[in-house]
């Protein structure tokens, strides 16, 4: 895997999914940041999502990994912070094209929408593809910090 340190984050929908993509990492000798939740209790996604891209934000963690039900919102609120790429992911060909085009740094999973076994494969992808750079750097330039 190229990134060594990852953030998570989900709401009460995402809790199973980020628990088994936790494993995952961690089977994988990863460092790994979770913000929460740490139940199935119903929760605001915002509460877990702001501090997990913060710490992308401010270089505490490479990446970050967050799920909710629809992956809609926890994407829309970690994509307030400043240099914060976060790509709503529901398929592996997304995730990797995700990181290959737009050096995305945030993965976002839909826990309702996705298997566990398809929520681990999209986040492997994520985790072990490059930014490809080049003429698709030119347009990361253009995305306001």
């Amino acid at each position: 895997m190229i990134f060594k340190s990852i953030a998570l984050a989900a709401d009460h929908a995402g809790y199973p999914a980020k628990e088994a993509i936790k494993n995952y990492l961690l089977e994988n000798n990863i460092e790994v940041k979770d913000f929460g939740t740490y139940s199935e209790d119903s929760t605001d996604y915002a509460d877990y999502a702001h501090p997990m891209a913060a710490s992308v934000e401010n270089g505490d963690y490479e990446i970050g990994i967050a799920v909710c039900g629809s992956g809609n919102g926890i994407n829309m609120t970690a994509n307030k912070h400043q240099g914060v790429r976060a790509a709503l992911c529901w398929t592996v060909d997304i995730s990797e094209m995700a990181r290959l085009h737009n050096d995305a740094n945030v993965c976002t999973v839909p826990g309702r929408y996705v298997s566990i076994e398809d929520a681990i494969a999209i986040v492997d992808k994520f985790v072990n593809t490059e930014f490809e750079g080049g003429r698709h750097q030119n347009r990361i330039d253009k995305i306001p910090v």
